[in-house]
């Protein structure tokens, strides 16, 4: 069986919000507006953290997926795509995580 990545979910979420039909949460989400899917991400963000206090693997699991695909919905909405944050996360990994945060521009 071929591994499933981001990038197949990526593709998924980019194919569902180009269909027309009213078959796609996908699309019911983004046809909702990016705020309404910042605010999914966040419940699920929220339900991720109680199953990681809660030491439950498979509830933990199961929520990182919900988050993950809440989180490309969020993207979308914003036409951002995961390339985008590659390259972001590339650009961070060449110094150590603690002079990357330490070089961030404020606000």
């Amino acid at each position: 069986m071929a591994r499933f990545t981001i990038h197949d979910l990526a593709a998924t979420v980019d194919a569902r919000a180009a269909s027309g039909g009213e078959g796609s949460y996908t699309k019911k989400l983004l046809d909702k507006g990016a705020e309404h899917c910042a605010k999914k991400f966040g419940e699920e963000a929220v339900e991720l953290v109680i199953a990681a206090v809660e030491n439950n693997r498979d509830h933990l699991i199961s929520e990182a997926a919900d988050v993950l695909f809440h989180l490309l919905v969020v993207l979308k909405s914003r036409g951002v795509k995961i390339e985008d944050v590659e390259a972001a996360l590339a650009q961070r990994t060449s110094m150590s995580g603690l002079e990357e945060k330490a070089s961030r521009k404020r606000d």
